[in-house]
């Protein structure tokens, strides 16, 4: 009796936890939403071709809402494949010597390229990939999307990777971690809070680009897909005001839901990824989260999910182990050496091999007077570039600080931040054209200011991202020895976010870069105003379908990046590796 009267409780125990709850009720219809929105979006890219020439973008703003959702979808896909890229790539580059040597270079490069410069040569494949189809125009639109998200992100996740505590990594060496279970119990979760503010900033940046992106015009070919990007440009070009009044409205909506629904859940739940002994009692919040978790059908729903996760997580995936005993240690260091040096001369040769093909293709259109000129185009903008960084520097980094030592300050600051970051210079073009023309100011130095949009982001969300990390026992440590003033900054503060500074400010570099593209070239109707500078170029040459002159463009662009990197950024990336960890 006592057995059969245990086994019904069990039961009723069992069948009771499967019952939603209010929290249920209330957390279903957010589900429900985002799957229909999904499956709305996903049908919609499987129409035919045709359908974008019969829906002409409309002002009115009763569409705002569908364009907003097929935005969105669009920059969500194009974060997924930015997650995705940036943990394969950034840990390529961080584990692997040699390829490393490869792959950072390769990545300042790409995050030079501007994204006027993949599309003009993207488009095309992507069609044709899906003809007669609108999936090959969204994919060139999210992969658009994808070059202004993708970058930063792989950069911080490489940075976290090459700061890892070294007690840390001796732990993982002591439980006899195999890399798969390292990567995932140590590395990613170390890198989790920076990786997640760089995702908002990268989230971000996606907007300043949206219009490129969803109205595409390479020489005489359009495609415009519906969207808030296109709204805008439709709105720039007939000078509606009252529509770009609608476009940040909608701007607004969007960026608050996913910054509830999305951004501000993760920074709550990654905060238990935090590098410290002692609890700093001001945790970050999310009322989602919070409902999530007190649901009681939805949590056992995720349960098996998380369970599978986790176990993937403690795969054992043993990799071939070297026999370190085979061979004396000097002859070791020797095949070592030829291996570098075989691998040095392979990637000379395909270097040379890439710039001579470039060369050739570019002296087909091209005078030598006219390389020359883009040079100097070049010397132009990476003044412009430099001056920027170095007043947004002085500005963000205190700030950021400030922001990211109070949890509750942040939470308050995090939307603000992430609208203002989002805010595409395109909105501003009335405004700078309107002035510049009608007190004949010169663009060269009046419209520099556009290209902080595209700049002082990247700084401020690393640095908040830096002190977010920043470990409690430290912050006690410098309060009981009462290190204040100046002396905090100098030998707590700064050197502790010093490496995520870098790592914003090289992304903020590139992003400059590309936004010189459309902060030196504006249009307001039928109103031009152009700066001197090599984003005017490009952008020029672009519209003209010129694609010698864009080539040019964007190789000349690539090398004042990297050349930019190299000299200025990376010595100082090796500083903050050697003798700024947190160890």
């Amino acid at each position: 009796m006592e057995f059969s009267f245990s086994l019904n409780r069990t039961a009723n125990a069992s069948a009771w936890r499967l019952l939603p709850n209010g929290w249920d009720f209330v957390a279903f219809p957010l589900i429900i939403g985002l799957i229909a929105m999904a499956a709305i979006g996903f049908h919609q890219t499987l129409a035919p071709m045709s359908t974008l020439k019969t829906q002409v973008i409309s002002l009115d703003p009763s569409n705002l809402p569908e364009y907003a959702m097929r935005t969105t979808l669009r920059m969500l896909a194009a974060m997924i494949a930015s997650l995705i890229f940036t943990l394969t790539y950034g840990t390529l580059a961080a584990k692997s010597r040699r390829a490393e040597k490869v792959l950072v270079p390769i990545l300042d490069i790409l995050q030079s390229v501007p994204v006027l410069g993949y599309i003009s040569f993207t488009v095309t494949f992507f069609l044709s990939l899906f003809p007669g189809r609108v999936l090959g125009a969204e994919l060139a639109a999210i992969f658009a999307i994808w070059t202004s998200q993708a970058w930063n992100m792989t950069f911080s996740f490489y940075q976290s990777l090459r700061t890892v505590p070294r007690d840390l990594d001796e732990v993982s060496k002591g439980f006899h971690l195999t890399p798969w279970q390292r990567f995932w119990k140590l590395d990613v979760p170390f890198s989790m809070p920076g990786l997640i503010w760089n995702m908002m900033m990268s989230m971000s940046g996606g907007w300043f680009f949206v219009v490129a992106s969803e109205a595409i015009t390479v020489g005489n070919k359009t495609i415009t897909l519906p969207g808030i990007g296109a709204y805008l440009a439709q709105a720039i070009a007939e000078k509606n005001l009252h529509a770009i009044g609608w476009v940040i409205l909608s701007m607004t909506v969007v960026i608050l839901a996913y910054d509830q629904l999305l951004f501000r859940p993760l920074v709550a739940w990654a905060d238990k990824f935090r590098m410290e002994t002692t609890s700093s009692g001001n945790a970050p919040e999310s009322w989602l989260l919070d409902m999530l978790r007190r649901t009681r059908l939805i949590h056992q729903m995720l349960k098996p999910m998380g369970a599978l996760l986790a176990r993937t997580a403690r795969l054992p995936m043993h990799t071939p182990m070297r026999d370190t005993t085979r061979f004396p240690n000097a002859q070791r260091q020797k095949w070592t050496r030829v291996g570098d040096i075989i691998w040095g001369i392979l990637v000379l040769l395909l270097t040379v091999y890439v710039v001579y093909r470039v060369v050739a293709y570019v002296r087909t259109g091209v005078t030598l007077d006219e390389v020359g000129h883009v040079f100097v185009l070049g010397l132009i903008t990476l003044l412009r570039v430099a001056v920027l960084i170095a007043i947004s520097s002085l500005v963000w980094v205190p700030l950021g600080v400030l922001i990211g030592l109070r949890p509750a300050l942040a939470e308050k600051i995090q939307p603000l931040a992430q609208f203002l970051a989002a805010f595409p210079a395109n909105l501003l073009f009335p405004v700078f054209v309107i002035v510049i023309v009608k007190f004949h100011l010169n663009p060269d130095i009046w419209l520099s200011p556009l290209i902080v949009l595209g700049t002082q982001w990247y700084i401020l969300f690393n640095v908040i991202a830096g002190a977010t990390a920043y470990p409690n026992d430290y912050k006690e440590a410098a309060t009981n020895f009462r290190i204040r003033g100046w002396q905090w900054w100098r030998q707590a503060m700064l050197p502790g976010v010093f490496p995520y500074y870098i790592t914003g400010a090289i992304t903020a570099s590139g992003g400059a870069w590309n936004a010189s593209i459309v902060s030196e070239f504006v249009q307001w109707g039928d109103t031009k105003v152009a700066a001197h500078g090599l984003g005017a170029y490009i952008a020029q040459t672009t519209a003209a379908g010129d694609f010698p002159k864009i080539i040019l463009g964007i190789a000349v662009m690539s090398l004042f990046v990297t050349l930019f990197n190299r000299t200025l950024w990376r010595p100082l990336y090796a500083y903050a590796e050697s003798r700024l960890r947190l160890d």
